[in-house]
């Protein structure tokens, strides 16, 4: 996963060839996208995140590449919608946030899993930002989000056999940082491998 500095804008081709007719590049066409909105968080504070990964027996952690703070999760999608959501997101115009670290806590049931997270604040400037990438793509036919909205950065993922979390949650309850710049909005693809998911940026979105 390339850093902040070199990931740029990737061009967005997401249609096919017209002269080709090959069953090969139907399929590629046709082959699935599962993308997401999110802001990724400078170097420092994802090196302090990494700092405090430790701790609890049969956690994954996730790497400096999967940390991010998650805007709206679209799903896997085709192509044509790909791209539709790609032109969306250029008309959400928002201001820069100053963002810090707040606390930890931790997902036990539902669609986000059981998982750790370090928490992120101001809460209302991530939502209001939630809630512009939100109805972009709702007025791309695009289906609102469901579920509440809580601003936060996924540290660890956890299966059955995770042991105790208690300890750490006790440790890092006080988490912070000084706020830090987040100035792009991302469009994420992830990409299932045999050590897990990464994340590739497609396409980034200034804020100011």
């Amino acid at each position: 996963m390339p850093d902040d500095g070199n990931i740029v804008r990737r061009t967005v081709d997401f249609k096919p060839n017209a002269d080709s007719n090959t069953l090969l590049r139907h399929r590629e066409y046709h082959r699935l996208h599962r993308l997401f909105v999110a802001l990724r968080p400078p170097g420092a504070m994802r090196r302090k995140l990494l700092d405090i990964m430790d701790g609890v027996e049969g956690a994954r952690w996730q790497d400096e590449g999967q940390l991010h703070v998650t805007l709206r999760y679209i799903g896997a999608v085709e192509r044509p919608v790909a791209e539709d959501i790609a032109v969306a997101l250029q008309a959400v115009h928002a201001p820069a946030l100053d963002l810090a670290l707040s606390g930890v806590g931790r997902f036990d049931t539902g669609s986000r899993g059981r998982a750790l997270w370090a928490g992120v604040t101001p809460h209302d400037a991530v939502a209001a930002l939630h809630r512009k990438v939100d109805h972009a793509l709702v007025r791309i036919g695009l289906q609102p989000e469901g579920r509440a909205f809580l601003p936060h950065i996924t540290l660890a993922r956890l299966n059955r056999t995770a042991g105790p979390v208690d300890s750490f949650l006790a440790a890092q309850a006080a988490l912070s940082s000084p706020p830090q710049r987040f100035d792009h909005l991302i469009l994420y693809e992830s990409h299932l491998g045999q050590d897990g998911a990464w994340y590739e940026p497609i396409v980034r979105y200034p804020l100011r």
